[in-house]
């Protein structure tokens, strides 16, 4: 059982009962009845009451439908429900009962904002004047002024979450990576993202072919017999055209940053990935300084739905996969020819579910990328792929030098090197999860216990060459770059 567990299913039955309708083309006039549905009543579940819990699930509704959940949508695709968030604690610092009572009010002399004040026999802290110094926790002889720092906010890399005059928190968009970290350390479930579920559903009911792109993470993170072949089927059952697996992405995204890579080698000069879209955007809002050194190169979900749109203009791409920052790739970075839409798991089996494809068959016999694009999803799978694709082309690949950062932490600490000329690798691959996008926030299992599952399926798989993979595939019709 996962620890948010009643979150995750309120979550699950939004997106389940949202897709339903939107295929049955009854949303519109449904919609306004889920909350309904969902909270029967008259008995409150989660909240202090009925009413409370409806506005929380027509504000999921929202966001399922890839709105904002208020009427002010600042364009970020990570989302506060604010009705949801009401309900945390709004002071950071209290006073626990353990206070003495003592004499020296250490904790009141030491505040310089007039925030602790005595209440009957005990003082307290006012969470309207605390600037959260934290100089009370430290004169307190007994040490019985706590912390407590929202999940939110403490799970948050990049400081981008503050919170209002109500005490609801706040996304700065201008700091925001975009990695989602947020929306599943919150125990109140009060932070979301926009989804295309309603979207992607509406392009499998229209005559335009809707490719599915589906991650190489997903590979192990279901049981053994869940193959890319069976997931091809399975999404074909649901409405896809079809399913192209985004390891053939990797290889392409391989064969291009391997020769940005080799050419920087040569003149002594440094590159970053630039497949992790949270890395992209860390590197952008937060090391500025370092945005020329980013790869041009696409990442691998738009190498492969660049590959579909070349071949059929009309084509409708959608990335499938655990990561949430995807999503920003989609809205925020503008790259022409990029997937149209992004599902997370969750959102995909809501899809399934309404039309009833949620069933795997055992089935193999479909491969497009090679053992190393399948690692692309690992940290420090991007290293391995580039330096063999260079050790295939007649280069020592094993010469270049990598920081495999993995995880914002290791992120932050290499583009710092970077920045003040302290990095000793020339390469930085950034990837924002830890493990690399196997960790990703929308993952179904933890990486560490599906690694074997994930190993075993890719060890089966042909263990074809990058170079010999990629004469399979003509890419002389689109660009492998940026614009």
């Amino acid at each position: 059982m996962f620890a948010d567990e009643g979150i995750i299913n309120l979550k699950h039955e939004v997106l389940n009962m949202v897709a339903k309708l939107a295929f049955e083309g009854k949303l519109e006039e449904e919609r306004d009845n889920i909350p309904y549905k969902i909270i029967e009543g008259p008995e409150p579940e989660f909240r202090c009451c009925i009413y409370k819990e409806r506005e929380i699930i027509r504000q999921r509704v929202r966001l399922a439908e890839g709105k904002a959940p208020g009427e002010v949508d600042d364009g970020n695709i990570i989302q506060v429900i604010p009705s949801a968030c009401a309900d945390c604690p709004i002071a950071s610092y209290i006073i626990t009962d353990n206070c003495q009572n003592c004499l020296g009010k250490s904790c009141m002399n030491s505040c310089k904002f007039g925030a602790i004040t005595m209440d009957g026999k005990h003082p307290k802290i006012d969470p309207n004047h605390c600037r959260e110094c934290g100089m009370c926790a430290k004169a307190c002889p007994f040490h019985v002024i706590v912390h407590l720092q929202r999940p939110c906010k403490f799970s948050c890399p990049v400081d981008a979450i503050t919170y209002d005059e109500h005490g609801i928190s706040v996304i700065d968009d201008e700091k925001c990576i975009k990695c989602g970290q947020c929306i599943h350390k919150c125990p109140f479930g009060a932070i979301g993202s926009k989804t295309f579920i309603v979207d992607v559903i509406n392009a499998i009911k229209s005559d335009r072919p809707v490719y599915a792109l589906v991650a190489p993470a997903i590979e192990g993170q279901f049981e053994n017999g869940i193959t890319m072949a069976s997931w091809r089927k399975a999404l074909i059952a649901t409405g896809f055209t079809d399913m192209v697996e985004v390891g053939l992405g990797g290889d392409m995204t391989t064969s291009s940053e391997a020769e940005e890579w080799w050419e920087a080698h040569e003149k002594g000069e440094r590159k970053t990935t630039s497949c992790c879209p949270a890395f992209v955007n860390m590197i952008r809002k937060h090391f500025p300084e370092s945005a020329d050194l980013i790869s041009t190169t696409v990442s691998p979900m738009c190498a492969v739905s660049r590959m579909i749109k070349a071949k059929e203009p009309d084509a409708y791409t959608v990335f499938i996969g655990p990561c949430i920052a995807k999503k920003s790739e989609v809205t925020d970075q503008k790259i022409e020819g990029n997937a149209d839409a992004v599902l997370a798991f969750s959102e995909l089996h809501a899809i399934m579910l309404a039309v009833d494809t949620e069933h795997f068959d055992e089935v193999d016999g479909y491969q497009e990328a090679s053992k190393f694009g399948k690692r692309y999803g690992n940290s420090g799978g991007v290293t391995a792929s580039v330096i063999e694709y260079l050790n295939e082309t007649g280069r020592d690949g094993n010469s270049l030098s990598v920081c495999k950062a993995s995880g914002t932490t290791e992120c932050k600490k290499a583009l710092l090197q970077l920045k003040v000329n302290k990095l000793n690798e020339e390469f930085i691959e950034g990837m924002a999860c830890e493990n690399g996008c196997v960790g990703g926030p929308s993952s179904y299992g933890v990486y560490p216990k599906f690694k074997k599952s994930r190993d075993d399926m890719i060890e089966t798989a042909d263990n074809r060459s990058i170079v010999e993979n990629l004469k399979n595939y003509d890419m002389s019709s689109f660009s492998m770059h940026r614009d």
